[in-house]
């Protein structure tokens, strides 16, 4: 696999700055995020007082760390539009993840939001080597999930030819990949592993299609995935990162030349790394969990929001901005499903809203091929009858697709079924996934 090491023009100048040119940019940025979003969200004014910070107290870049967390619960208390900063006239577009109760989590974008995650989108191709004119082939989703379009928005801004094929249909993936031959894939590695696997199955070899770079994101992935796809496919595999909360794709990803981890484009973004337990500031290299303030988000500015993701952060090579080590795992109980969030608790308000069923629960997450399933297993109250079950099957799957997100089977067993431990707690998610 030949890689392509950046031109000097290839590159903004921000990306070659030196660390302090980077600092009093971020300085900068921070104080006007700090003032726009204590001006403009009730929520934020409120937690800024609560803890006795205002955002003229931030006199270097150290300070943020006296102001209040912001984490998803706070986006669900405020939803829909409770967080925006600015008049709901003002957004362009919105996009949502799944949420607890059917209800999403919620963000908003200004037109000038759009154009800067169209920039860094774009950067991000670059930085795996796109170029304009190069063809992309988009499989991630469209719609909601921030992944499709922001693909789409940053390929457009880099000057590339986009095809928004979106997800599933894999014999179109494969057919289309032949039939228009891009060089750059944007997918989850999940599913680029399906596609080599359906390349095999009509006989084909992947490595010899015109893709030469996947650009993958969505979900964590390994090292050893790295290593399998690029053997299978014969291309350059690169980590992309992104939060919808925080913007979607683009908040940080890797370069081609070196391939050791996302660097966060700390121009947009201010990463920190806390202790989990409590909330403690980590040094560069220890790991933690991330913490990302926005600097130049308008509609909805974040300010230290918990993201959950365990990592740490490592110093500069191939740009001037910190990396970000792979993920490692999570802080909270969090499972991410071919893309989608699933928290235990959304299946279990499901559960618990339909009288014929228990409250006890069980989620299986299994490997299937290279592919996550979820069954979810369920036990009737007692005195329903057997006769109930499929009925009440279909009845979880489809509150859970249309809640949730995901499709996956779904058992009701009998009563007293699932095994308590612990007096009485249940072992709610059996993860058999190999480490």
């Amino acid at each position: 696999m030949a890689v392509r090491h950046p031109a000097p023009g290839d590159l903004e100048p921000i990306e070659t700055a030196s660390r302090d040119e980077v600092q009093a940019l971020q300085l900068q940025r921070l104080r006007w995020t700090l003032q726009h979003a204590y001006d403009n969200v009730p929520h934020y004014q409120r937690s800024f007082d609560a803890k006795g910070v205002h955002p003229s107290d931030l006199k270097q870049l150290s300070d943020l760390s006296k102001f209040p967390f912001t984490v998803k619960k706070d986006l669900r208390d405020n939803y829909p539009f409770g967080m925006f900063a600015v008049p709901r006239e003002k957004v362009a577009r919105i996009h949502a993840s799944s949420g607890t109760t059917g209800k999403p989590t919620v963000v908003g974008y200004t037109l000038q939001d759009i154009d800067t995650w169209a920039d860094l989108v774009a950067r991000s191709i670059r930085a795996a080597g796109g170029r304009a004119g190069d063809l992309i082939h988009v499989a991630y989703g469209y719609g909601l999930f921030t992944g499709g379009l922001g693909a789409h928005y940053g390929a457009e801004r880099a000057g590339c030819t986009v095809i928004p094929m979106s997800g599933g249909q894999t014999e179109k993936q494969v057919q289309l990949i032949r039939d228009f031959a891009p060089s750059i894939i944007m997918v989850t590695p999940s599913y680029m592993q399906v596609i080599n696997e359906e390349f095999v199955r009509q006989g084909l070899d992947p490595r010899e299609s015109s893709l030469k770079v996947g650009i993958f994101g969505a979900e964590p992935w390994t090292e050893a995935m790295r290593r399998e796809i690029e053997t299978k496919a014969g291309i350059d595999a690169v980590d992309i990162y992104g939060l919808s909360e925080v913007m979607g794709p683009g908040v940080a990803s890797e370069c081609i030349e070196s391939k050791d981890g996302p660097v966060v484009w700390e121009d947009h973004f201010y990463p920190e790394i806390i202790d989990p337990e409590t909330g403690e500031v980590l040094p560069d290299g220890e790991e933690g969990e991330l913490v990302f303030t926005s600097l130049s988000k308008e509609a909805l500015p974040m300010i230290r929001y918990r993201t959950r993701d365990l990592t740490r952060l490592l110093p500069p090579t191939s740009r001037a901005f910190r990396r970000m080590g792979k993920i490692v795992g999570r802080s909270d109980d969090m499972l991410i499903i071919r893309g989608v969030n699933v928290f235990p608790t959304q299946i279990e308000e499901i559960v618990l809203q339909n009288q014929k069923l228990s409250g006890q629960y069980q989620i299986l997450v299994a490997r299937d091929g290279n592919l996550d399933q979820v069954t979810v297993r369920c036990e009737l109250q007692p005195g329903v009858a057997d006769g109930e079950r499929s009925e009440l099957t279909g009845w979880v799957q489809h509150r859970i697709k249309t809640l949730v997100g995901i499709t996956c089977q779904v058992e009701v067993l009998a009563t007293d079924s699932i095994e308590r431990t612990l007096v009485g707690k249940a072992r709610r998610v059996i993860d058999q996934r190999a480490r």
